[in-house]
C-alpha cells in the first residue's frame, strides 16, 4: 500500500484535488491519502490573505454548502447592498453590490457588515471616522474605497448634488460622504460671495458711426442657487452675454459726444437691462460700471485738437475779460484824479517812487516840481 503525506502549516489552508477535481479542504497538520498512482494534488493558500481566489470558489459555494459553511465566510450581496469587511476590528475592504466571495475562517478575526443603499446613499456618521477619514487622508489603504465619494464644500459656498443627472439637494459648507455605487453622483460647488465679471474689449459703433472699444465691470452674486442652476445651464455665461447685449444697446443708441459728456448713462442703461433680464433667475447684480472708453487713434488726434482749440478760446476770453476789467479800472482812476488834485498828486508821487526804485542815483535840478514836470513830458 502506498500512502502519501500532505503537510499544511498553521498559517495555511489547502485544497486537495483528485484528478483535478475538488476532493476537500485540508486544515493545518499532516494528512494521508492512499495514492499509488499519484493522482492527488494539493494547492496551498496563506490565510494572511483572507480572500479565497480560485476557479473553484463558486463551485464550492454552490455545490459544497457544508464545506463552504465550515471553512469559509460566504458573502453574497444584493444589487443595492454594500459590504464592509473588518479584520481584527479594523476596516480592511469595501465590497461593491452584487459581490460573491469566500473568505477563509482562520486565526484572523473577520467580521462583515451589510449596508442597504437602495433608499439612502449617504455614508452614516458612525462610519466616517474609520471608513472615510482613513481613505481620504491616506492613513490606511482600504480596498474598494473608491466607492466612496468625498466632497468638501468651503465656507461661503454651497454644493449642488446631482443624482443620475437630477438635482438631489444642496450641501452646506463642510465634508460630505456618499456611496457611489448604483448611482451617478456629481457635485458642483457654487461661490455665494460677491464676485466680479469683466466684459473687456467690446468693439461697438456709436449712433454717429464712431468705433469705440469699451471695457465694463459688473459685481454679482448668486442669490438663489436652485433657481440659478435650475433655469440656466451655465448662469455665468448667461450673465456675461446679457452684459454684452446691454452694453451694445447703451453705446449704439448714443453719439460720441453724448457718451463723453455722460458716461454714467451707460452704467444706468446696462444696469437696468441686466436687472430686467436676470429677474427671477437667482442672480443679483450689485453694480455695473464702465472702466474704459478707448477711441481709435485718428479720433484721439481729432479730439485733442478740438480740446486744444476749446482751451485756447477759453484762454482768449479770459484774457479779454481781464483787459476789459483793467481798462475799466484805469478809467475810473482817471475820473477820480480829474476831479481831485490831491489824488492826482498822490498818483504822481507813486509813479515817481516806482521809477526811482530802478535807478541807482538821481540828480534833481529845479526841485521836485521840475522832476514831476519832466517825468510827465517823458
Amino acid at each position: 500500500m502506498v500512502f502519501r503525506k500532505f503537510h499544511v502549516n498553521k498559517d495555511e489552508r489547502a485544497l486537495i484535488l483528485y484528478k483535478g477535481d475538488f476532493a476537500g479542504v485540508l486544515r493545518p497538520g499532516d494528512h494521508y491519502r492512499f495514492d499509488p498512482l499519484y493522482r492527488y494534488r494539493v494547492e496551498r493558500f496563506a490565510v494572511a490573505n483572507a480572500r479565497f481566489e480560485h476557479r473553484l470558489a463558486n463551485y464550492i459555494a454552490k455545490a459544497e454548502p457544508a464545506v463552504a459553511e465550515r471553512e469559509f465566510h460566504v458573502i453574497e450581496l444584493g444589487t443595492a447592498e454594500v459590504g464592509l469587511r473588518y479584520e481584527n476590528g479594523v476596516l480592511a475592504e469595501v465590497l461593491a453590490p452584487n459581490t460573491r466571495r469566500l473568505y477563509w475562517k482562520s486565526y484572523i478575526d473577520l467580521a462583515f457588515e451589510v449596508i442597504d443603499i437602495a433608499q439612502s446613499f449617504v455614508v452614516e456618521p458612525r462610519l466616517v471616522p474609520q471608513l472615510v477619514s482613513a481613505v481620504v487622508r491616506g492613513a490606511v489603504k482600504v480596498a474598494g474605497a473608491d466607492g466612496v465619494l468625498a466632497v468638501q464644500v468651503p465656507d461661503y459656498h454651497v454644493g449642488i448634488l446631482y443624482v443620475d443627472g437630477k438635482i438631489g439637494g444642496l450641501l452646506e459648507a463642510g465634508m460630505h460622504y456618499f456611496w457611489k455605487f448604483i448611482r451617478d453622483l456629481k457635485v458642483e460647488v457654487v461661490d455665494l460671495r460677491l464676485q466680479a465679471v469683466e466684459v473687456a474689449g467690446q468693439e461697438i459703433l456709436t449712433r454717429d458711426k464712431v468705433s469705440l472699444r469699451v471695457n465694463l465691470t459688473a459685481g454679482y452674486r448668486v442669490s438663489d442657487v436652485l433657481a440659478a442652476y435650475g433655469k440656466q445651464a451655465k448662469p455665468m455665461e448667461y450673465l456675461y452675454k446679457e452684459l454684452q447685449y446691454g452694453l451694445r444697446a447703451a453705446v449704439g443708441t448714443r453719439t460720441l459726444d453724448e457718451l463723453l459728456e455722460n458716461k454714467g448713462a451707460i452704467d444706468e442703461t446696462v444696469a437696468e437691462h441686466i436687472r430686467r433680464r436676470t429677474a427671477g433667475l437667482g442672480l443679483e447684480v450689485d453694480s455695473v460700471g464702465v472702466k474704459d472708453i478707448i477711441l481709435p487713434g485718428e479720433m484721439k488726434a481729432i479730439l485733442a485738437r478740438v480740446v486744444e482749440a476749446e482751451k485756447a478760446a477759453q484762454a482768449n476770453v479770459i484774457r479779454r475779460r481781464e483787459e476789459t476789467a483793467s481798462t475799466r479800472s484805469m478809467l475810473n482812476t482817471a475820473r477820480v484824479m480829474e476831479d481831485n488834485p490831491v489824488a492826482l498828486r498822490l498818483k504822481e508821487l507813486e509813479t515817481l517812487e516806482r521809477v526811482t526804485e530802478k535807478i541807482d542815483r538821481i540828480s534833481v535840478f529845479g526841485g521836485l516840481d521840475a522832476v514831476l514836470k519832466d517825468l510827465v513830458k517823458i
